[in-house]
C-alpha cells in the first residue's frame, strides 16, 4: 500500500518548482504584446479575506470557550465572525496600488 502512494505521490509532484512561484502575465504597449514574468503574491495576499475571517472566529471561537465552555465557544466564534467580517470589509478594505506607465 505505501509504494502504490509513493509511486503516486512521486507522479504527482510538479516537474519544475518555478511553475509554482512564478506565472506569467501578458503586457499590451504600443501594439505589442510582451510576457513577462512575475513573482506571485504570497498566500496572505491571495486569499486576505478567507485568511482574516477564519482567524476572528477561531480568536472568538477561543475566547467564548475560556469564558464561557461550548456555549460560549459557539457565540464567541459567530462575534468572532462578525468582528472579522467588520474589519475585512469595511474598515480596512484591500488597497489595490495603480501605477502609471510612462510612454516615451
Amino acid at each position: 500500500m505505501m509504494s502504490l502512494f509513493a509511486g503516486t505521490l512521486i507522479i504527482a509532484m510538479p516537474e519544475n518548482i518555478q511553475a509554482q512561484k512564478r506565472y506569467q502575465r501578458r503586457v499590451v504597449r504600443n501594439g505589442h504584446v510582451y510576457w513577462v514574468n512575475t513573482k506571485k503574491p504570497s498566500f496572505y495576499r491571495r486569499h486576505r479575506n478567507r485568511t482574516n475571517m477564519a482567524i476572528g472566529t477561531g480568536a472568538g471561537a477561543l475566547i467564548g470557550g475560556i469564558v464561557g465552555g461550548p456555549k460560549g465557544a459557539l457565540i464567541g466564534a459567530g462575534a468572532g465572525l462578525g468582528g472579522s467580517a467588520l474589519y475585512t470589509y469595511k474598515l480596512n478594505k484591500k488597497k489595490r496600488i495603480y501605477r502609471k506607465v510612462r510612454r516615451y
